[in-house]
Order: C-alpha cells, then sequence, then structure tokens
C-alpha cells in the first residue's frame, strides 16, 4: 500500500509518501480501505519528537474514514462494504473519569491513517454519518471527541450559558463551537485573527475577542455584557491566568492541551475566591464517541479547511503549524 511512514523525527519534509506492507486483520479486526485522513496537532508533535513514547517507523494519523474491505476471525462479515468512520482511541479502561495506563491513540504506538489501508479492532469502527463525505468523516473523530468531552462530560454546558473557546481555528476548537451552539449555549471566541473572528461568527459565534490585545478578558466582558460560565481552552500559557480571570463566579475552566507551552505561574487567588472548578480532559470513552456523533446525526458537518492529497502530508503539516487553517485540514486518500 501507499503511505507516509515516519521513519526520522525533523521538519515537515521528512513526512515522504512511500510504499508499506498491506496491513492485515487479526482476529477481532477490519481492515478499512481509507478516503481520507485528518491532521492533529498530535501529529506535529510526534514528527517534532515532542511527545512521549515515540518508537519508529510509524504511519501517524488518528483520524480517518473509508470503507471496511474485510473482516478477521470472529467479526461479523456484515460490516464488509459498509462505510465508517474510526474512533482514535482504544483501552480507555473501567473508570469513566479518566483513562487508564493501557490507553492508545492511533498513529503512535501502532500505524495510523496516513495510508490506504488500516487494520483497527472492530469495537472502533463506526457507521459514516450518510450526510457527511468522507472528507467531513474524517474531521470528526479526535477533534469533535475531545470537544463533546469537554463541553458536556466535564463542563456540563447547559442550554443558555455562556461558553468562550480560545484559539478558534483549530480543529478542537471549531467542534466545540459548533457543537456548543448545537447544545444551545452562546459561544464566544477568541484569535489572534480578526479574519479567522469574522469566520467564526458565520459559524455561530456570538462574538468574540483578539487574543493578540493583553486585556482581551475585558473586551468579551463588555461584548457579553457580563462574564462567561465556561471557559474552554487548549492553549495553556498565559491564556490559562486569562480564562481564570475572564470566568464568572463559579465558572468552569476545562483545559483540553498546551500549545503555547507550560502555565508558569497559576493566578491560584482566582481560583479559591471565585469558587471556580478547573477540569482536565483528554479524548474520550466510547460512550463519549457515540454522543458525540448523535450530536451530527441530524444534519451538523464539521468544518474542514483544506483538503489536500496524501502526497502532500509535508504541506500541510506546514499549514497547520503556520496556524493558517480554519477548521479541520484533511487528508485525501
Amino acid at each position: 500500500m501507499r503511505a507516509v511512514v515516519l521513519r526520522t523525527l525533523g521538519e515537515p519534509e521528512v513526512l515522504e509518501l512511500g510504499e508499506a506492507p498491506d496491513p492485515r486483520p487479526k482476529p477481532g479486526e477490519a481492515l478499512v480501505r481509507l478516503r481520507a485522513a485528518a491532521l492533529n496537532r498530535r501529529d506535529v508533535f510526534i514528527r517534532k519528537g515532542q511527545y512521549a513514547g515515540i518508537a519508529l517507523p510509524v504511519i501517524l494519523g488518528s483520524d480517518g474514514a473509508g470503507e471496511v474491505v474485510e473482516t478477521g476471525a470472529g467479526v461479523d462479515t456484515t460490516w464488509r462494504g459498509r462505510k465508517v468512520l474510526l474512533d482514535p482511541s482504544s483501552h480507555w479502561g473501567d473508570d469513566e473519569r479518566a483513562q487508564g495506563a493501557s490507553f492508545q491513540i492511533l498513529g503512535l504506538p501502532h500505524d495510523g491513517t496516513y495510508a490506504e489501508l488500516i487494520a483497527v479492532p472492530v469495537e472502533q469502527l463506526h457507521e459514516k454519518p450518510r450526510h457527511l463525505s468522507f472528507h467531513e468523516a474524517a474531521a470528526l473523530p479526535l477533534a469533535s471527541l475531545t470537544a463533546y468531552r469537554a463541553l458536556v462530560s466535564r463542563a456540563h454546558v447547559a442550554a443558555g450559558e455562556t461558553v468562550v473557546v480560545t484559539g478558534i481555528g483549530g480543529g478542537v476548537a471549531t467542534c466545540a463551537l459548533l457543537m456548543g451552539t448545537r447544545l444551545g449555549a452562546k459561544v464566544y471566541v477568541t484569535s489572534g485573527s480578526d479574519a479567522k473572528l469574522d469566520a467564526a461568527r458565520t459559524h455561530g459565534a456570538v462574538g468574540g475577542a483578539n487574543h493578540s490585545d493583553p486585556a482581551w478578558p475585558k473586551a468579551l466582558i463588555a461584548q457579553i455584557g457580563g462574564r462567561p460560565n465556561v471557559v474552554i481552552d487548549g492553549a495553556g500559557g498565559d491564556t490559562f491566568n486569562k480564562a481564570l480571570d475572564v470566568l464568572a463566579p463559579g465558572g468552569r475552566l476545562v483545559s483540553y492541551g498546551a500549545t503555547l507551552g507550560a502555565v508558569q505561574t497559576v493566578e491560584v487567588r482566582r481560583i479559591f475566591w471565585k469558587q471556580l472548578s478547573v477540569l482536565g480532559t483528554t479524548m474520550g470513552t466510547s460512550r463519549d464517541f457515540r454522543a458525540m456523533l448523535q450530536l451530527y446525526a441530524d444534519g451538523l458537518r464539521p468544518i474542514v479547511d483544506q483538503a489536500m492529497p496524501l502526497d502532500q502530508a509535508a504541506d500541510a503539516h506546514r499549514r497547520m503549524e503556520a496556524g493558517q487553517q480554519f477548521g479541520k485540514i484533511v487528508l485525501t486518500i
């Protein structure tokens, strides 16, 4: 099969399309011919050596959609020919509150979706929503699962509440905007790009603030006419303290990433004085995944920034690293 195999850590040019052995489905697995794969920031971190447990060579990619072409022993053969998308996580464990020690994500340590074929446990297969293209279906899994768990399982966002999503443009952030709006929340966003703020408004954001201005919390409070109930943040760094600042008393901050790096000093007094809840989240359970798909069942579509051929994986990584995207970057296979 054709695949982008990461053999050396480094800049995007290490991502070259080549040949790899065809995978074979083991008992309990299905073989999927992939039609599209989507990028995640995790792929960039692995490629640059900024991720734990890296073992090369490996095929990157956690998100994929395609058609089942073969089933292993013990798998219902009616899966064959069905159009599917993949749950990127496995072995969550018995505790719904947090993943266990055996938790894994497609694309490391096991080969991922930057390839024509992939063999996965049948439990990770879900039927593709009929109204979605393969590109849109591939854009769903990791980002929408993360956003769903942040909004629903962790923050318990209710209709009528005000939610701020930081760093709009990235995959999780755009999914959080769409799903938060679908849940009946009033969603505001931040970005360093006025163009992205405008784009967010076309997808349901009530308003937004440019976070290149250190006073963005005040700007948002003025727009809202008060303080938000929830902040969904994947930036970390100084944004973390800004989020604590902007929240209403009794509010919830959900952290799902740290693209800006570690928080140097946490304003702890804001947490205890304002009675805030600070919640961490990573990916989600299989129950979260099924519930997330239900939000897309009645016509909701993820935002696809751009679809690029598999042999342009390096260019796709450059676009993500430059922060140029609004929505998910997808590879056509």
